[in-house]
C-alpha cells in the first residue's frame, strides 16, 4: 500500500505543479486583452443615406478614432485601450460587420482601423431596422474577444425604426444586460418625399431616439445637423463615451474609499 501512496502523492504534486506553471504562463497573456470599453460601432447605411452621405459617414469615423483628442482619452483609461467593431445596418437581416474586433490605443492602430474601413464596399442599401441593428451588436459584444468592465453600441442613423421587431424592446434587453445605448442622430434638413416623417419624425429624430433607442447608464444622444458636421459630431461622442465611463467609475471609487469614514460618523 506504501508505493502506491507515495505515487499518488506524486501524482498530485505534478497536477499541482502544472497549476502553478499555467498560471504563471497564461494569467499575463489574459490580463493583456482587458480593455477599458467594448464599443460597437453601427451606422445605418439603409436607403436614405446615398452615396455622397455614405462616403461622409465613413470617413467622419474613420477620422474620429484616428483623432489625436480621441486618443488622448483613450490612453487616459485604466488599461489605455478600448476594444472596436464596425458593423452596418439596414432592413431585417441586414447587419454586417465591416471591420472585426480589435484592440485601439495607439495611433498606428487607429489608422489600421481607418485603413480596414476605408477599403471595404458599402454593406446594404435597403430599409431602417434599428432593432436589427441592436440585436446584431449584442451577438458582437457576446463573442468579443477582449474583457471590459464596460459594454457600449453607439447607433447613428438619420430615420426612425421601419423595420424589423420593435426598438424598445431590443434596447430593453440590452440594458437587462448591462449594456448601455448611445445615439447619433444625424438630422435631414429635407424631409424625405414618399415617406417625411421617417427621416423628420414630430418632435424630431433625437427626441425619437431619447424616446426609443437610448438606454443604460449614462446613455445619451448626440445630434449631426447633416452629414457635412457628421465627423465633428463623431469625434465629440467618442470622447464622451470612452471618458464618462472613466469618471463614473473614478466616482465609485471615491465613494468606497469615503463609505468607512461614513460608517464611522453614523456610528457616533
Amino acid at each position: 500500500m506504501l508505493p502506491s501512496m507515495n505515487a499518488t502523492t506524486r501524482l498530485r504534486q505534478l497536477v499541482q505543479a502544472l497549476f502553478l506553471v499555467g498560471v504563471v504562463v497564461f494569467a499575463p497573456s489574459a490580463r493583456a486583452t482587458d480593455v477599458d470599453l467594448l464599443l460597437v460601432l453601427a451606422a445605418d447605411v439603409s436607403r436614405s443615406v446615398d452615396a455622397a452621405k455614405f462616403q461622409l459617414q465613413r470617413d467622419g469615423y474613420a477620422a474620429a478614432v484616428a483623432d489625436a483628442r480621441v486618443l488622448d482619452t483613450i490612453r487616459a483609461g485604466r488599461n489605455g485601450r478600448l476594444g472596436l467593431t464596425f458593423v452596418e445596418w439596414s432592413g431585417i437581416g441586414a447587419q454586417r460587420t465591416v471591420v472585426d474586433w480589435m484592440i485601439i490605443g495607439d495611433a498606428a492602430s487607429a489608422k489600421d482601423f481607418g485603413d480596414r474601413l476605408l477599403e471595404s464596399p458599402r454593406s446594404f442599401a435597403d430599409r431602417t431596422s434599428i432593432s436589427g441593428a441592436i440585436e446584431f451588436a449584442m451577438a458582437q459584444l457576446a463573442r468579443a474577444p477582449f474583457a471590459a468592465r464596460r459594454q457600449t453600441i453607439d447607433i447613428s442613423g438619420d430615420g426612425t425604426n421601419n423595420s424589423g421587431r420593435d426598438v424598445t424592446e431590443l434596447r430593453d434587453q440590452a440594458v437587462a444586460k448591462g449594456i448601455t445605448i448611445n445615439g447619433l442622430a444625424i438630422l435631414s434638413e429635407t424631409p424625405l418625399p414618399w415617406n417625411p416623417e421617417h427621416t423628420n419624425p414630430p418632435g424630431g429624430l433625437d427626441h425619437y431616439y431619447r424616446a426609443n433607442v437610448i438606454g443604460g447608464p449614462g446613455a445619451f444622444v448626440m445630434v449631426a445637423k447633416n452629414f457635412e458636421s457628421f465627423g465633428d459630431a463623431i469625434i465629440s461622442k467618442l470622447i464622451a463615451e470612452v471618458a464618462e465611463g472613466r469618471d463614473r467609475e473614478r466616482d465609485r471609487e471615491r465613494d468606497r474609499q469615503r463609505e468607512p469614514v461614513s460608517r464611522q460618523t453614523a456610528a457616533r
